[in-house]
C-alpha cells in the first residue's frame, strides 16, 4: 500500500472513532447517520476488491502453451486441471439445476438478491444460520478466493457483494453461468462441468441426462460430504433435493420428479489424468524455467495466454520414446531376473537426449522410463559417473596439447599418485598387451590404461577447463588422475551438449529449448537466438577427434551401429560403463545430430547384469534405434559428412574356408533377422 493512501485510511478511521464517540454522546443523531456510515464503508472496500481488468483476465484464464517446432501443442501450464466449455456445451439440464437450486431468481438480480440476502440475515439471527449468495457472488469467492476471503464475516459479505456487482457490470448473465461452471471444483483434481462429467459419470457435459446433471449440481453445496464415491447415500438425497427444486419452480412435473426420485445413483468413477504430452520432463523444465521468467516481465502464466515456442521436434521426440521405451521393455525382464527372494522391484531407468550440434536446438528429451512412475529427471537432474564416454575430453586436450592419433604410449600396468597421495591402478578387462598402442586405438578399444597415461602427460586441470569449456559447465569436475575414466559425476544433458561441441567442429553452442515466447496475439515478447556459443578448441582438433571417434562406430565398442542397425552414414561416438555395470552410456554424433543415452537405477547400489548391463548392450540400442529412425524418415540428411575424409574401411582377411565362411555369414544374417 503506498503512503498516500495509508495515510487516507488513517484519516478516515479517525473519523470514524471520533463517529464512535459522538453516536455514544447523541444516539439519535447517530442512527440517522447510520447509513451514512455504512456507506462510506462500503467505499472503503471498493479500492480493495478485484478491479474491472482482473475481472475480464479471470474468466479469460488462458493458459500458457507450450508449442513444438513443428507446431504441436505438447503442454498447457493450467492453474488447474479443466477444459473449458461453452454454455452451449453445457446440458440444458444441468444449467436449470444450477439456477434452480443456487439462485432461482438469478435473471431477476443484478449481482445481489436482496429479498434471499434479508432473508438468511433474518435466519441467521435467530439461531439458524443460512447462506444467501447468489450464483454471481459465488463466482466471486471462486475467482478470487485470496481478495475476498472464505470467513463467515460481515466484512467478506460485503467485498463478495461489491465483486459481484463488478461482475455483473462486466459479464453477461450466459458468461456467468459459463464462467461458474468451468471454476467450480468437484474433487479428485476435476474442476469446471466437464472434468466433473468425465470423471464421475465418463461422458462430456454436453451429454449428461437430468439424474447425472442433480447428482453434480447437488454436490455444490459440500463435495466433500455430497461425494458421490464415497458418501453415495447423501449423494443421493441430495440430489433428490436438487430434483424437488426443479420441480418447485416449474421446470419439471412434481410427478416426474418424485419418480426420477426413487431411482439409484448409477456413477461410473474414472479420476482424469492430466494429459502429460510427449515430452513432459522437457515440459517441466521449461514450465520452472516460464515461471521466473514471466515473474520478471510481469506475466501470469496461468492466464496471460503466452505462447512459447520451442525447439522440440514431436516426430524426434516420438522416436525417441519409443526407442526408450522397446529397450526398457527388453531389459526390464533381464533385471527382474537378478531380483533375490524378498527383494523389493526395482524399476530399470533411463535418459535420452537428442539435439542439433549446429545451432544447440534440444530435439527430444526423455528424462525417464514413465513420467507417470519416475518424474525425477534423469537427463538434466541426474548426476552420475560417465564412465568411457569421459575419455575423448583427455584426448581433446592431448590433440590440443600437439600429441596425433598415430602417437603411441605402451599398455602396460599403470600407477598414478593423486594429490592426496592415494594411489590409482587402473586396469583393463584383459591383461596388459606390454606393446606400444596408438592412441587412435586407444579411443577406439577404450583402453584404461592407455587414457590413464595420457592424462598423467596431459594433466587432470587441463581435461577438466576443457571439458568445462566443451559442455560440462554444472557439474563439479574433481581435477584429479581417475576423471579419465569418468569418475566425476555429471549430467546426460552435459556430456551430450560436450560431443555436441566436438561435432560442430569445436564451437560449444548452449543447449536451447525455447526460441521465443509469444503473446495471446502472437506479438513476440521475448526471443531466445542465437543462443550462447564460443569456440572450445580449434576446427582443426575437433575434426581430428571426430576421425578417431569414428573408428569406435567402424570397429570399436559401438560397431554394432553398423552391424546391427545398419547405419552407414557418418557417424562417431562412444560406449561408457562403469564399474560393476552400476552405469551404462552411449552417445552417437553426426554432422546434424547428437543424441546420447543413460541406463541404470535411481539406486546407485543396484546393478545391471554383466551379459547386459554394458554400454553397448543397453544404452547403444535406444540411440541406434533412434538414428535409424532419424535417417529412414530423412530428419537428418543421410549423406552429411564431416570436412576431413573417413578412413577407408580395413580389408577382412580371406577366409581358409570360403564356402564354410559364406554359410556361415548367410546364418548369422538369417540369425540377426529374428533378433
Amino acid at each position: 500500500m503506498n503512503p498516500a493512501m495509508r495515510q487516507w485510511l488513517s484519516a478516515a478511521a479517525d473519523r470514524l472513532r471520533r463517529g464512535a464517540q459522538a453516536a455514544r454522546r447523541h444516539p439519535w443523531r447517530a442512527a440517522l447517520l447510520l447509513p451514512g456510515g455504512a456507506l462510506l464503508y462500503v467505499l472503503l472496500l471498493v479500492p480493495f476488491t478485484p478491479g474491472i481488468d482482473n475481472l475480464r483476465k479471470a474468466r479469460v484464464d488462458a493458459p500458457a502453451a507450450l508449442v513444438s517446432a513443428d507446431g504441436v501443442v505438447l503442454a498447457r501450464f493450467q492453474r488447474v486441471h479443466r477444459e473449458w466449455v461453452p454454455l452451449a456445451r453445457v446440458a440444458p439440464a444441468a444449467v436449470q439445476a444450477l439456477i434452480a437450486t443456487e439462485d432461482h431468481r438469478f435473471h431477476q438480480h443484478h449481482g445481489i438478491d436482496l429479498y434471499r440476502t434479508a432473508g438468511a440475515l433474518w435466519h441467521t439471527l435467530r439461531g439458524d444460520r443460512q447462506g444467501g449468495s447468489t450464483i454471481t457472488q459465488q463466482l466471486a469467492r471462486n475467482l478470487f478466493p485470496e481478495e475476498i476471503g472464505r470467513a463467515p464475516t460481515l466484512h467478506r459479505k460485503v467485498k463478495e457483494a461489491i465483486t459481484a456487482l463488478k461482475i455483473e457490470a462486466v459479464y453477461s448473465k450466459d458468461e456467468i453461468l459459463e464462467t461458474y461452471l468451468n471454476t467450480v471444483p468437484f474433487l479428485y483434481n476435476a474442476f469446471g462441468i466437464e472434468m466433473a462429467a468425465r470423471t464421475y459419470f465418463d461422458k462430456s457435459a454436453r451429454d449428461l441426462d437430468l439424474l447425472e446433471s442433480a447428482t453434480l449440481i447437488g454436490m455444490l453445496k459440500g463435495t466433500s460430504y455430497y461425494n458421490p464415491v464415497l458418501n453415495p447415500d447423501r449423494a443421493r438425497a441430495r440430489r433428490n433435493v436438487v430434483l424437488g427444486q426443479l420441480a418447485r419452480y416449474g421446470k419439471l412435473p412434481p410427478e416426474r420428479a418424485q419418480e426420477l426420485a426413487k431411482r439409484p445413483l448409477r456413477i461410473d468413477f474414472e479420476r482424469q489424468p492430466e494429459p502429460l504430452g510427449p515430452a513432459p520432463h522437457a515440459a517441466q523444465q521449461v514450465r520452472k524455467w516460464l515461471i521466473a521468467w514471466a515473474d520478471r516481465n510481469g506475466y501470469d502464466i496461468h492466464s496471460d495466454g503466452l505462447v512459447v515456442r520451442s525447439t522440440l521436434d514431436t516426430r524426434l521426440q516420438k522416436a525417441a520414446n519409443q526407442a526408450v521405451a522397446r529397450q526398457l521393455a527388453q531389459l526390464q525382464p533381464l533385471a527382474d531376473r537378478r531380483r533375490k527372494a524378498g527383494q523389493e522391484r526395482e524399476l530399470l531407468q533411463a535418459g535420452f537426449m537428442a539435439m542439433d550440434p549446429r545451432n544447440g536446438h534440444v530435439l527430444a528429451w526423455v528424462g525417464s522410463s514413465d513420467f507417470a512412475v519416475d518424474q525425477f529427471d534423469h537427463v538434466n537432474r541426474a548426476r552420475r559417473q560417465p564412465g568411457s564416454t569421459f575419455k575423448p575430453f583427455v584426448y581433446a586436450a592431448a590433440f590440443m596439447e600437439g600429441w596425433r592419433p598415430t602417437d603411441t604410449l605402451l599398455d602396460q600396468p599403470v600407477a598414478l599418485q593423486g594429490e592426496g597421495g592415494e594411489v590409482w591402478r587402473p586396469g583393463d578387462a584383459t591383461p596388459p598387451t606390454q606393446r606400444p598402442w596408438t592412441l587412435r586405438e586407444g579411443l577406439v578399444q577404450s583402453r584404461n590404461s592407455i587414457t590413464a597415461q595420457l592424462m598423467a602427460q596431459v594433466g587432470p586441470q587441463k581435461v577438466a577447463r576443457l571439458a568445462e569449456a566443451m559442455g560440462v559447465r554444472d557439474s563439479e569436475l574433481q581435477a584429479v588422475p581417475s576423471l579419465a575414466l569418468g569418475t566425476s559425476a555429471v549430467t546426460l544433458r552435459e556430456m551430450v551438449s560436450g560431443y555436441a561441441t566436438i561435432a560442430n567442429n569445436g564451437r560449444w553452442m548452449d543447449p536451447l529449448l525455447v526460441l521465443r515466447v509469444e503473446d495471446s496475439s502472437g506479438k513476440v515478447l521475448d526471443t531466445f537466438v542465437p543462443p550462447r556459443s564460443q569456440e572450445a578448441m580449434p576446427r582443426a582438433r575437433a575434426l581430428t577427434l571426430v576421425n578417431v571417434m569414428r573408428g569406435v562406430v567402424d570397429e570399436g565398442t559401438g560397431s554394432a551401429i553398423r552391424s546391427r542397425y545398419g547405419i552407414q552414414a557418418d557417424v562417431a561416438g562412444k560406449t561408457g560403463t562403469t564399474q560393476d555395470n552400476t552405469d551404462a552410456w552411449f552417445i552417437l554424433m553426426h554432422p546434424q545430430l547428437v543424441a546420447g543415452a543413460w541406463v541404470g537405477f535411481n539406486d546407485a547400489r543396484v546393478t545391471m547384469g554383466e551379459s547386459w548391463g554394458t554400454g553397448a548392450r543397453s544404452a547403444l540400442p535406444m540411440v541406434g534405434d533412434f538414428f535409424q529412425q532419424s535417417l529412414r524418415q530423412r530428419w537428418i540428411d543421410a549423406g552429411a559428412e564431416w570436412d576431413i575424409p573417413r578412413p577407408k574401411p580395413k580389408p577382412k582377411p580371406l577366409p581358409a574356408d570360403p564356402v564354410g565362411q559364406l554359410v556361415k555369414d548367410v546364418i548369422d544374417q538369417v540369425l540377426k533377422i529374428f533378433q
